[in-house]
């Protein structure tokens, strides 16, 4: 599933891509950047894997292929963040927090608030399609 949706923000138009995400078999959507690494994401979809936990408060896995790196001090996550670490470092948030350290951004949860079941799991699988 593909949505886009134009907005005017700040005088300019700007396409939202959002994909289906599913993660222990409950339906998320994510809402994607513009950018490369994002795109060359969307071409190696659908992907169904599974992401352990780390520093309890994300889950990560390691893309087959590196993606293009955009990388950019983010300051603070937020839950529902997902972002690349490196080229080939997939990470879903599921706890805020400040950082200093540099990510690609990929896009964002919506309703991550419904994320807090990824505390009480050590390994998750996800599709993304």
């Amino acid at each position: 599933m593909i949505t886009q949706e134009t907005s005017d923000e700040a005088g300019g138009e700007q396409e939202m891509i959002t994909r289906r995400l599913r993660i222990e078999g409950r339906q998320f959507q994510l809402e994607l950047e513009s950018n490369e690494a994002v795109d060359a994401l969307l071409k190696a979809l659908p992907i169904s894997v599974s992401m352990t936990d780390l520093n309890q408060n994300e889950k990560y896995m390691y893309l087959p292929d590196s993606l293009p790196m955009a990388p950019e001090k983010v300051g603070r996550i937020e839950k529902g963040d997902v972002l690349l670490i490196g080229s080939d470092c997939f990470v879903i948030f599921y706890k805020g927090f400040d950082t200093e350290y540099s990510y690609t951004r990929i896009g964002k949860i919506k309703d991550a608030d419904a994320l807090e079941f990824l505390e009480n799991t050590e390994t998750i699988k996800i599709h993304l399609e």
